[in-house]
């Protein structure tokens, strides 16, 4: 059992497989529920404020089934010119994003909502990544979605495997936000709600 200040209930509102092993990084209990929302844009609605609707959203819908847990949902969205690049979800839609891509900046922005109903408390931000690719071949962008197949992620690149190769650098305030839950906020929004971290 790891230390908390108290016995509140700790629950991760993603269905993402990559957010679960990051969170498990730090000294908490938690389970995983998988958040029901409707993800559509607003008509116009920009992509930051889309990412943080849309964090606070999943927190919101988990903690009306468990109001007296503390609730983090979170986001990612990638944003180039100004439009959102969703995810890939085919081979072909991959490579048409990465060759995009090539030679230029993208920025991930990955919101986080933290919620509990029973004790009012509620803190959202929103964790900007610049990540700066180099000029790729398409035997390059091919070889690269062969190896990690990243049809499941925003921009159809994942930072913490061979997703690296494709960079010539990347910067943000949250090495982990990349990948899609920004631990240095959300360990100062828990200290917030009162949990020890560490």
């Amino acid at each position: 059992m790891h230390p908390q200040s108290h016995n509140r209930k700790i629950i991760l509102a993603s269905s993402s497989p990559y957010r679960k092993i990051l969170l498990e990084r730090l000294p908490l209990d938690f389970t995983v529920v998988s958040p029901s929302i409707d993800e559509t844009p607003h008509k116009d609605e920009p992509p930051a404020a889309l990412v943080s609707r849309l964090a606070k959203e999943k927190a919101q819908a988990v903690s009306d089934q468990h109001p007296t847990a503390l609730v983090i949902g979170s986001d990612q969205l990638a944003v180039f010119k100004n439009q959102v690049s969703g995810k890939p979800g085919s081979v072909a839609r991959a490579v048409e994003q990465l060759h995009s891509f090539s030679g230029q900046c993208v920025q991930f922005l990955t919101a986080i909502a933290v919620k509990c109903i029973a004790t009012g408390f509620s803190s959202n931000f929103t964790v900007p990544t610049d990540v700066y690719f180099r000029v790729l071949s398409d035997a390059e962008i091919r070889r690269y979605i062969a190896i990690d197949d990243p049809l499941d992620c925003a921009g159809g690149f994942k930072s913490e495997a061979a997703g690296s190769a494709l960079l010539t650098g990347l910067k943000s305030d949250d090495p982990t936000a990349i990948v899609g839950l920004p631990l240095i906020r959300l360990s100062s929004m828990l200290r917030e709600a009162g949990f020890r971290i560490p």
